[in-house]
């Protein structure tokens, strides 16, 4: 395996690790968030979803267990996408662009998941 497909691993791993990590130490404020936008039982679904993200970025970064790895990540990430960050049905133009920027966000990081499933089947990468 290149080092290069190493650092992108680790780049691309960091962004759920920490948030994972974030979903627990910040885990009341995250819930309000999440009640907020119409979660149910959103302590539950912080906390749940923190373990799914840090699950999927570990597993990235070790490149174990990858295809599951990768299907958490796209089953947070795409759900999350369309039900918290609903830029459309939202009126202020600042908060707008932030929802917007959060949901393309998820759609590119869903799509690299993707890529990672698929690099996983290709023959020569390996730990």
């Amino acid at each position: 395996m290149t080092a290069l497909f190493w650092i992108g691993r680790i780049l691309f791993s960091l962004i759920f690790i920490m948030s994972g990590l974030n979903h627990f130490g910040e885990l009341e404020a995250m819930a309000q968030y999440a009640g907020s936008k119409g979660v149910p039982a959103p302590r539950f679904f912080t906390a749940a979803s923190g373990v799914v993200i840090l699950a999927g970025g570990i597993s990235i970064l070790l490149w174990w267990v990858v295809p599951i790895g990768t299907w958490l990540l796209i089953g947070f990430l795409i759900p999350a996408a369309l039900f918290v960050h609903d830029f459309w049905a939202i009126e202020d133009p600042r908060a707008k662009q932030t929802e917007l920027a959060h949901f393309m966000k998820n759609l590119s990081l869903a799509g690299a998941a993707l890529m990672f499933f698929v690099l996983h089947q290709a023959p020569g990468l390996t730990g």
